[in-house]
């Protein structure tokens, strides 16, 4: 995952011009040692203890690419020491932790997002920018499919709840972003299907109800072999004048009710709105970029933790669904 973000800051311009890395920290110094090799990085401070090399490095910024079991200890280290810190997704392993966070950047006044990248992707902008123009009209249906097999070793395959807190925050943020909507419950089913290679909830179906009467499902597997989707899923938006499909990549088909005599009316296309003007969409490096605007700026950043605990309250929210077996209401305790 590091080697992601050390490969999006070195290839971008303003990344590089804005941040001057000037230390690496791990539990295990001969990897980040490798990775500072790799990555040419020079003369960089190495650390294995956080606290330590933040003091001896003097950061302002904290890039947390932990797992999400040490997520809360990193990031609020990082905010407590006086840095303003970026975190790899999920926000928190419990909405609890997720709170302290949220509670400690603003008793710091220091900026907390979450890199939730999948916002920042040119086909994401463009569901977005045609439910703001109404082009579907009132959005009543977001319908969200993810299906891969992927082997990844390492502590995904250990994991609880692996798909959704892991894999379906990105959908769900996403899904979240698009609407606009605010999600107000859940029912789900967790299952950890024969075949799975993982050790546990490779694969959900959740329903929310979300504000404005509006319903989104989502249906995802990461054990399921064969033909899959993209990694961005497969959307259908259905709103009261027609539908948007998204095939995850790159086909968008935008119909509304046709004018075809008898039982069914048919349909007529319309063209999909473009990526709105809103500068470079390039996914990770965006949500960097956000950031770093937002921290030189006094901006706020689209991925700010206090916004991104509601993605997170719609994973958890369909964790404890998938455990009770009951709808679980989504209202957060600010």
């Amino acid at each position: 995952m590091a080697k992601g973000w050390l490969r999006a800051l070195q290839a971008n311009e303003e990344l590089r011009n804005a941040i001057d890395l000037v230390g690496l920290v791990d539990l295990d110094r001969a990897t980040a040692e490798a990775l500072a090799a790799e990555f040419d990085l020079g003369d960089i401070i190495i650390g294995t203890d956080l606290p330590d090399t933040l003091q001896r490095c003097d950061a302002d910024l904290l890039f947390d690419v932990v797992v999400p079991a040490a997520r809360h200890s990193v990031a609020a280290t990082g905010l407590s020491h006086g840095c303003h810190v970026l975190s790899e997704k999920p926000l928190a392993a419990s909405l609890e932790e997720a709170r302290d966070l949220v509670r400690l950047a603003a008793e710091t006044g220091k900026i907390h997002a979450i890199v939730q990248n999948r916002r920042f992707i040119p086909g994401i902008r463009r569901l977005r920018r045609a439910v703001a123009d109404g082009l579907i009209g009132d959005l009543t249906g977001v319908h969200c499919d993810f299906f891969l097999g992927p082997h990844f070793g390492g502590f995904r395959e250990a994991m609880d709840n692996v798909l959704l807190l892991d894999m379906a925050v990105h959908t769900l943020d996403a899904a979240r972003f698009v609407s606009g909507a605010t999600p107000l419950s859940v029912y789900c089913v967790e299952t950890n299907p024969a075949g799975s290679w993982y050790a546990h909830g490779a694969a959900a179906n959740a329903i929310y109800r979300l504000s404005g009467d509006a319903v989104l499902t989502y249906r995802g597997s990461w054990c399921a072999e064969g033909r899959p989707t993209s990694w961005e899923g497969r959307w259908r938006l259905v709103g009261a004048r027609g539908m948007i499909t998204w095939d995850g990549e790159s086909d968008f088909e935008v119909t509304i009710a046709g004018q075809e005599p008898g039982l069914l009316n048919g349909f007529t296309a319309l063209d999909m709105p473009p990526v709105p003007d809103e500068g470079e969409v390039h996914g990770h490096a965006s949500v960097m970029i956000d950031f770093v605007r937002a921290v030189l700026n006094g901006t706020r950043p689209e991925t700010a933790s206090d916004d991104n605990i509601k993605s997170l309250a719609m994973v958890m929210g369909a964790i404890e669904s998938a455990r009770t077996g009951l709808p679980v209401d989504l209202q957060i305790k600010e």
